[in-house]
């Protein structure tokens, strides 16, 4: 049978039921929408759009056509981000295929040394400072580095850290900080009473090395007060760590060993101690014992 005619009302986009590329279609309401088609009906509103626009005055349509310029552009511009992020990736694809054997034993198994604790800002990434491989390290990253105690209940860092000491059995717990931190920026200004923001109600984790802070180094700028809180937290951490009982055990036995880290990005240096337990006297208000210093730079 000859397909009818299309009027002048029928609109050309024909939408397929299946997808070979995208899966199939999902169903909304009575209809079925392709993901790769969701585009169609804001498409159709902005031809509405120009039609009114072509009706209305030359400065309007000008406008119209430099809004559809810049959405054009920032269309492209998100292209060439992803199309970065492609070339990463094939990079990437091109090593594993020359590894195959070793990236097939890590999808069987993982089995690290290192649990690394680190920020999350962006300038900072771990793997990068440290070059951590695939299957090295198990990393949790989060707004300055800060590790709450057993006591104050679930989160994603004690559940990370119960996952790594007691399944993976990692060796090394591994804290990192650096400098420039905008949490503990956030810390060091906001009072104790301030709103209760998400990022007030995470930092305060690190409150008792801001007072440890505020009492050595009163005299000092507000940037110094900062730089000596981003290692002062880094020593609250490690004590906190030792809050969660199967962790003091493992250290106390020698089977798992606590370190801090300090990365400085602007004159790329890395800091690098070790939590002397022996040493260590929580009960004195939370001061540590560090042994095995060294500064790469």
């Amino acid at each position: 049978m000859a397909a009818p005619p299309l009027s002048s009302s029928t609109n050309c986009f024909v939408e397929p039921a299946t997808s070979p590329i995208f899966g199939g279609a999902r169903k909304t309401g009575k209809f079925f929408e392709q993901p790769h088609l969701r585009i169609l009906p804001a498409l159709r509103r902005s031809q509405g759009f120009a039609l009114k626009a072509s009706m209305g005055s030359p400065g309007f349509t000008q406008q119209l056509n430099k809004s559809k310029l810049e959405t054009l552009s920032k269309a492209e511009d998100r292209c060439d981000i992803f199309d970065i992020l492609k070339n990463r990736f094939l990079s990437f694809k091109s090593k594993y295929i020359e590894n195959v054997e070793q990236f097939e034993n890590l999808a069987k198994a993982q089995a690290p040394k290192f649990m690394v604790i680190a920020c999350a800002d962006s300038r900072v990434c771990p793997s990068n400072i440290l070059g951590f491989q695939p299957g090295e390290a198990f990393v949790i990253r989060n707004v300055a580095n800060l590790v709450p105690t057993f006591e104050s209940g679930p989160s994603e860092v004690n559940a990370a850290l119960e996952f790594a000491v007691n399944t993976l059995q990692v060796e090394n717990i591994l804290v990192i900080g650096h400098s420039c931190c905008g949490g503990i920026r956030a810390l060091m200004s906001m009072e104790d009473d301030a709103n209760g923001s998400f990022i007030h109600n995470w930092v305060i984790v690190g409150k008792n090395a801001r007072k440890k802070t505020e009492a050595a180094a009163s005299t000092l700028s507000f940037d110094d007060k900062c730089r000596h809180c981003e290692k002062e937290s880094i020593n609250h951490s490690l004590v906190n760590l030792l809050t969660y009982p199967w962790i003091e055990e493992k250290v106390a036995n020698g089977k798992l060993y606590v370190h801090g880290g300090y990365y400085d990005f602007i004159k790329c240096s890395f800091e690098k101690w070790t939590l002397d337990y022996q040493g260590t006297k929580l009960e004195e208000d939370g001061r540590i014992a560090a042994k095995n210093k060294v500064l790469w730079c």
